[in-house]
């Protein structure tokens, strides 16, 4: 990956953290190296259990039990938040980092009013002042992520809400303590239409730019990838097993996990994509007991057992800021027509 360059907001270099449970340990975030530049929109896309929330967990330490940090580092502007004491990260939450969580509905509780949620965070972080202000500051934040007569939303429950507004109401929260360096999204257009997502993708693109913040969008969408981030890195099974600007991942995928989800996507207008759409073969392999090598190696088209069964393959590169890992880069090739046309 590289050390820490002069424009890095935020620097992870091989973190792990794992879930030691009664059947064993589960390697949840397994050697991640990853890096955020200042006032960019990371893309973090794989699908649903190969580590991307808890990856965005470690960062902000919450990892919920008996899940731990085991190693690694992470490095907001020069400093590791893992050597942080509990003081000071709780300092370090909500300031200059904070997560808008997964669903809405799960993350505000149903019987408290939203402008006393909102009102809440200030009080915990010490951005109180007089209740005028505090009332006046939630009217400011909700006016300021598109909530239409912010002063009568205050008043609301979240079940009177729409799903968009819940999540603005969300946001809010996360921008509550004043202008976050780092923004991190967790799926945040989960279980809204189309036009509700596109509306909230604009927002977040219209509050990094006003705000200055970076942002790390999680989300197992790739169409939400295209439409938001500047880079983006695909997971696998706790690991990064490709990252590259968007433009050049989509058009050049190389992993070939990446090239199955690319394939998998509808293409309006091509013959080809008519009936039933491409999936990866297999699930997502049991991270209690991963066996060596490739992790996608029981999954993957091109394996070879002798070349891929050995170690886990290092990230390589490939291109301009574009890195991989596979073991069989030299022989499945490379561009659009491998996306199009699978293997030989």
């Amino acid at each position: 990956m590289g050390g820490a360059t002069n424009d890095s907001l935020l620097d992870i270099k091989g973190l792990r953290t794992h879930f030691f449970t009664d059947s064993g340990v589960v390697r949840a975030v397994d050697g991640v190296d990853l890096r955020v530049g200042q006032r960019e929109i990371l893309g973090i896309v794989g699908e649903s259990g190969c580590g991307k929330t808890m990856l965005a967990r470690s960062i902000l330490r919450i990892v919920p039990k008996p899940g731990a940090i085991v190693s690694g580092r992470i490095e907001l502007e020069g400093s590791d938040l893992l050597t942080l004491s509990k003081k000071e990260m709780r300092k370090i939450r909500g300031d200059a980092v904070s997560m808008v969580f997964q669903e809405p509905m799960v993350s505000l509780n149903p019987v408290y009013r939203v402008g006393n949620q909102i009102e809440e965070v200030l009080t915990a972080h010490g951005k109180a002042g007089r209740s005028a202000e505090r009332k006046d500051r939630v009217v400011e934040l909700l006016r300021m992520v598109g909530i239409p007569s912010p002063e009568t939303r205050v008043g609301c429950y979240p079940y009177e809400l729409s799903g968009g507004m819940r999540q603005r109401v969300v946001i809010a929260m996360a921008l509550a303590c004043g202008s976050p360096r780092l923004l991190i999204a967790d799926e945040p257009t989960t279980a809204l239409d189309v036009t509700i997502q596109a509306q909230i993708l604009d927002l977040f693109r219209k509050l990094q730019a006003q705000l200055g913040m970076s942002v790390i969008m999680i989300t197992h969408d790739l169409g939400v990838i295209s439409e938001t981030a500047n880079r983006v890195v695909v997971m696998y099974a706790g690991s990064v097993v490709e990252e590259a600007p968007v433009r050049t991942l989509f058009e050049n995928p190389l992993h070939p996990y990446t090239r199955g989800l690319m394939r998998s996507l509808p293409r309006k207008g091509r013959d080809e994509r008519k009936g039933r759409l491409y999936t990866i073969a297999g699930t997502v392999p049991d991270l209690l007991g991963l066996k060596p090598g490739c992790k996608f190696l029981g999954r993957c088209p091109y394996a070879d057992a002798g070349i891929c069964g050995g170690e886990e393959p290092p990230l390589q590169e490939c291109g301009e800021r574009h890195l991989v890992r596979c073991a069989r880069l030299d022989e499945i090739g490379s561009g659009e027509s491998a996306v199009e046309d699978g293997p030989a």
